[in-house]
């Protein structure tokens, strides 16, 4: 029976030589999975394995153990995203509204005081998120434009700017929820 520290060691070896292996198979199971992406499954499902507790039994095929868990915490994401998809679908059409109106200066439809919350919304993003939004919604960029422009895949682009839009959801939120507490 393999000691932990062995079990460590034969874990270490695994991930070393098999990290490349590892990203593509993540990258098979989750359409428009950035690299980073899957760097950051591994990292998680690697973290959760040497947190093990001292007492935990040894791994016995580290292999099957690795990818299990990796394809478990694929069919978490993947139940999360399902989730978020409704939602993800009905959010990209009221941006997409929203950026027309904002543009065409049919103020009646957004009042100014949205309109700069939005703007100062935008503006407080990090850059890699600012500057997808401003690209796409604001200047009409295409995702292959700005790829071919940037050598940032259009995954990484699309994931950047649902991130951003993320953001910009929950910020506008949180300012309306002041502003009602502050109401009343």
């Amino acid at each position: 029976m393999a000691s932990n520290q062995e079990n460590n060691n034969d874990l270490n070896s695994f991930f070393e030589e098999e990290y490349g292996s590892l990203k593509r198979y993540i990258q098979s199971k989750i359409k428009q999975t950035s690299e980073s992406d899957a760097e950051d499954i591994i990292q998680e499902v690697a973290l959760r394995i040497f947190s093990r507790p001292l007492d935990a039994l040894p791994i016995n095929n580290i292999g099957g153990f690795v990818y299990g868990a990796i394809r478990y915490k694929i069919t978490d994401i993947l139940r999360s995203k399902k989730r978020r998809v409704d939602h993800q679908e009905e959010i990209e059409q009221l941006w997409t509204d929203f950026t027309v109106k904002f543009y065409d200066g049919s103020s009646s439809t957004y009042p100014e005081q949205i309109r700069q919350k939005l703007k100062i919304a935008i503006a407080n993003l990090k850059p890699m998120y600012r500057d997808i939004i401003i690209a796409v919604d604001f200047e009409g960029y295409t995702y292959r434009e700005i790829s071919r422009e940037t050598g940032i895949s259009s995954g990484t682009l699309m994931s950047r700017r649902h991130r951003a839009l993320s953001i910009l959801l929950k910020d506008m939120e949180i300012q309306e929820l002041k502003k009602l507490t502050y109401e009343n």
